[in-house]
C-alpha cells in the first residue's frame, strides 16, 4: 500500500511539473476552432456589440486548415440550387421545397454580411473568395428525370430560383457541362438542371479574411497551439475552460460568459464535457471521400460549374 502511494504521488508530481497552471483570465466569449464557423461568428458578435472581448482557440499553428481549406470541402455556396437532397419528394408524389427555401434565405444573409463588411474595408476584395458559378443537377434513369422535372417545376414557383433551366436534351447539357458528356451513351435516359446565380467560396481563403480583420480589434485575438480539453459550467452560469498552451505545456484557465463550439471532430466530445442537456441523444459517423484533383488547364477550361447528383435510386423519396 505504501509503495502505492509514494508511486501515485510521483505521477501526480510528474503531471504537476510538466503541466504548468496559468492565471484564471476573464472574457465574455471563448469560441473553439479557428475554422469559418468561429471567425465568423466572432465578427458578428464584434459588429453587434465592439466591447466583447473574445477569444479564439486553435490547435494547429493557422485558421481555416482542417475542414475549412480549399481542398478538405466542395467549394460549393450552398443555396439549394443544385443540392438534391433538400427537396425531398414526398409520398403523395409532390416536391418539397421547405428546406431549400430555407437554405437558399440563409445563404443570402451570408452574402450580405460579406458585401458590408467588404464596402466598409474590413475584408479584401469579395473575388478573392466567392466568384459566380453555375450550379447544375444531373440525374440518370426515367424516374430520377421525372423527379428532377418535378422539382424544377416546384422551385419556378419560388422568386429566389428564378432562371433555373431544364432540359432532357443531351446536346444542350453537352454544352453546359462537356465532359460529363463525354463518352456517354446517346441511349441513356438523362436530364440536367442549370442556374447561373450559383457560387463557388474558397472557405479557407474567407476564413484567413475574417480572422484577419478579428486582429485589428484590441478585444478579439486568436490563440494558435492551443487545445481546450474541458469545459465546466459554473454555479452562476458561467463557464470555465481549461485550455492547454501545446508549445509550452501549460494548462490555461478561462472564465467565459459563452462559449462556441465549431471544432470540427472534436466538437461532439467537448459539447459532451458541458454536461446540457442539449448534447444528450447526438451521435457522429465518420465521412470519408477522394478529391480527385485536376491541374490541366486544357481540361479544367471545358468545365465551369458546380454539378450535383444522385448517387442510387430514388434516393429523395421520403
Amino acid at each position: 500500500m505504501k509503495k502505492k502511494l509514494i508511486g501515485l504521488l510521483c505521477i501526480l508530481a510528474f503531471i504537476s511539473c510538466n503541466n504548468k497552471s496559468s492565471e484564471t483570465e476573464t472574457v465574455d466569449v471563448v469560441l473553439i476552432g479557428g475554422g469559418i464557423m468561429s471567425v465568423t461568428l466572432a465578427n458578428m458578435l464584434h459588429e453587434l456589440d465592439p466591447n466583447l472581448t473574445m477569444v479564439t482557440y486553435e490547435r494547429l499553428e493557422a485558421v481555416g486548415m482542417e475542414s475549412s481549406a480549399a481542398l478538405n470541402n466542395a467549394g460549393t455556396g450552398h443555396a439549394a440550387l443544385c443540392e438534391l437532397n433538400y427537396t425531398p419528394e414526398l409520398s403523395d408524389g409532390s416536391i418539397d421545397i421547405h428546406k431549400a427555401v430555407e437554405v437558399n434565405e440563409s445563404f443570402e444573409v451570408s452574402k450580405q454580411f460579406w458585401s458590408y463588411l467588404v464596402a466598409n474595408h474590413k475584408i479584401s476584395s469579395a473575388s478573392k473568395f466567392i466568384n459566380p458559378t453555375s450550379h447544375m443537377s444531373f440525374v440518370i434513369g426515367e424516374k430520377d428525370s421525372e423527379y428532377l422535372k418535378k422539382r424544377f417545376l416546384a422551385l419556378q414557383k419560388h422568386p429566389l430560383f428564378t432562371g433555373m433551366e431544364f432540359t432532357e436534351d443531351s446536346e444542350l447539357i453537352k454544352q453546359w457541362a462537356p465532359l460529363i458528356m463525354k463518352e456517354r451513351d446517346s441511349r441513356q435516359k438523362i436530364a440536367a438542371t442549370k442556374i447561373d446565380i450559383g457560387t463557388d467560396v474558397n472557405f479557407g481563403a474567407l476564413t484567413e479574411e475574417l480572422a484577419s480583420n478579428m486582429e485589428k480589434s484590441s478585444n478579439m485575438r486568436i490563440e494558435f497551439n492551443h487545445e481546450v480539453i474541458n469545459i465546466k459550467r459554473n454555479k452562476d452560469a458561467t463557464w470555465r475552460v481549461t485550455v492547454k498552451d501545446l508549445k509550452n505545456n501549460i494548462l490555461k484557465s478561462i472564465h467565459s460568459k459563452f462559449v462556441f463550439i465549431g471544432a470540427g471532430g472534436a466538437t461532439l466530445p467537448l459539447l459532451e464535457k458541458t454536461n446540457i442537456p442539449e448534447a444528450r441523444g447526438y451521435g457522429g459517423f465518420p465521412v470519408s471521400g477522394e478529391w480527385l484533383v485536376c491541374n490541366n488547364p486544357d481540361i479544367i477550361a471545358q468545365h465551369a460549374a458546380k454539378v450535383y447528383g444522385n448517387d442510387y435510386p430514388n434516393a429523395f423519396k421520403t
